[in-house]
């Protein structure tokens, strides 16, 4: 490869890894059946005129395997933290006790599970858009320096490495999938 067109490939690909961090982030929201004080990090509390998470108005803790406590620090701020939780779409019931709201995670049924798959599919695919819209972005830089005079043979190879990296984490984004999904489906 000539040396007079490089392709950040360092920059396409910590954009890549960035789409897969996001990706278990949206995964670690997602509950399989067990607590987990990152199933809150997407509920967003009305709190002091703004949006503002969960964990930024309260201690999220787990104290067993099938409970989540948040123990909010301003007494006026429960109402808004216990209308947030039900609002989110997780399916649980908030249970207040004080300034502490419990939340009893019940086991999933089956129909449950088929949903949360098809969320944890809709997160995958939303993951693979983001990787191919980092690799249109590496495409239009040859075809810049394909312009700008790059050779043809330069541009076969630059186009293959972009492929090449953008096949690796599509694969990581299905490997991920199938992971959550397996979890999911465990009873």
């Amino acid at each position: 490869m000539s040396d007079d067109f490089m392709i950040d490939t360092d920059d396409l690909e910590r954009r890549m890894e960035g789409a897969m961090t996001n990706l278990k982030t949206e995964f670690a929201s997602l509950r399989t059946g067990r607590a987990s004080a990152s199933m809150l990090e997407p509920v967003m509390v009305e709190a002091y005129g703004q949006k503002t998470p969960i964990n930024q108005v309260g201690t999220v803790n787990v104290p067993e395997p099938r409970m989540v406590t948040v123990n909010v620090w301003d007494k006026s701020m429960v109402g808004a933290v216990e209308k947030a939780i039900r609002n989110s779409g997780l399916g649980i019931n908030p249970q207040l006790n004080g300034t502490i709201i419990m939340l009893p995670i019940p086991e999933l049924n089956e129909e449950r599970r088929r949903e949360l798959g098809r969320v944890a599919a809709q997160y995958a695919e939303s993951a693979r858009v983001s990787v191919r819209n980092v690799r249109r972005d590496g495409m239009d830089q040859i075809k810049k320096a394909k312009n700008d005079g790059m050779s043809e043979d330069d541009q076969k190879l630059w186009e293959t490495e972009v492929q090449d990296l953008t096949n690796k984490f599509i694969a990581n984004v299905d490997k991920a999938l199938e992971t959550k999904q397996a979890e999911i489906m465990q009873v």
